[in-house]
């Protein structure tokens, strides 16, 4: 038996003309028996940093892109799956809650390099300012030994899910954007603070509903995922319980109004742009 009413949420994805099935996230400790995920690999922990016991080349040679297993799974209508022993990437491993706090390395990685060693992405300043921000987005545990994303579809008994994605260009993204706010009366509803593109999908929205508070996550500008994006794509990351109130209320909302009827134009000529069917 299905979490959720197929009908209204297939009148809700008719109503913002978005195609995809939207992704569900779930922590579990039943293995999967099926599904994208990265392969085995011991995780670099600040711990075996600091006695000189992390293999990056290990690390290195097994890396994987999170957003990458989705994307497949995205593809494949099929599940991508992780845990402390297939990561993917030290940031998986770090956001997804299975690894904390982050290495030196990856700090130096994610900012201005080790000169003679690896260059950096120069996505922050300086590893300092790094580990500020790490400590600042101070993911939650994982709430199971795997991480598993699967469409909503795709669900089995027993799998309900924590988070819910969306993966759609800006018409559609404007859309959920005013229904979120519609639903909390919140200004800033909407979050999209600087991270990895998991963080997007899973930390922030995560720690939202830890602290109570009822926002959506925008996401999708790390550039190093967006290869796993459609062009001008971006992600947004809800709550369980904001997308159940999004399938029982959004007929209440502006999406039966006029003027979300001419961005349903837009949408149409967007997907006739891409080559796309809605």
């Amino acid at each position: 038996m299905s979490l959720y009413d197929p009908e209204r949420l297939a009148g809700l994805s008719q109503a913002l003309g978005y195609s995809e099935m939207p992704m569900a996230m779930f922590y579990t400790d039943t293995p999967p028996d099926s599904g994208f995920s990265p392969k085995p690999c011991d995780l670099p922990t600040k711990e075996a940093e600091e006695r000189g016991q992390i293999d990056w080349q290990e690390v290195n040679r097994n890396f994987s892109c999170v957003i990458g297993h989705i994307w497949r799974a995205r593809k494949k209508h099929s599940s991508a799956w992780f845990s402390a022993e297939r990561f993917g990437c030290p940031g998986g491993a770090f956001y997804l809650g299975y690894l904390k706090p982050q290495s030196d390395a990856i700090c130096a990685y994610v900012s201005s390099g080790i000169p003679g060693v690896m260059e950096g992405e120069h996505y922050v300043a300086d590893p300092q300012a790094c580990r500020r921000l790490f400590e600042e987005m101070d993911p939650l545990p994982a709430g199971g030994a795997y991480c598993v994303f699967k469409p909503l579809d795709m669900l089995a008994e027993g799998e309900k899910p924590e988070l819910v994605m969306f993966f759609s260009r800006p018409e559609i993204m404007g859309g959920l954007h005013f229904l979120a706010t519609y639903l909390t009366n919140d200004l800033h509803a909407i979050a999209t603070p600087f991270g990895a593109g998991c963080t997007y999908l899973v930390t922030f929205a995560r720690q939202f509903a830890a602290r109570g508070e009822r926002k959506a996550v925008l996401g999708g500008w790390d550039p190093s995922c967006r290869k796993y994006y459609k062009t001008d794509e971006l992600s947004f990351s809800v709550t369980w319980p904001l997308f159940e109130d999004m399938l029982a209320r959004w007929q209440e909302s502006f999406l039966t109004r006029q003027a979300w009827q001419i961005c349903r134009k837009k949408i149409a000529l967007s997907n006739k742009t891409w080559g796309e069917a809605e």
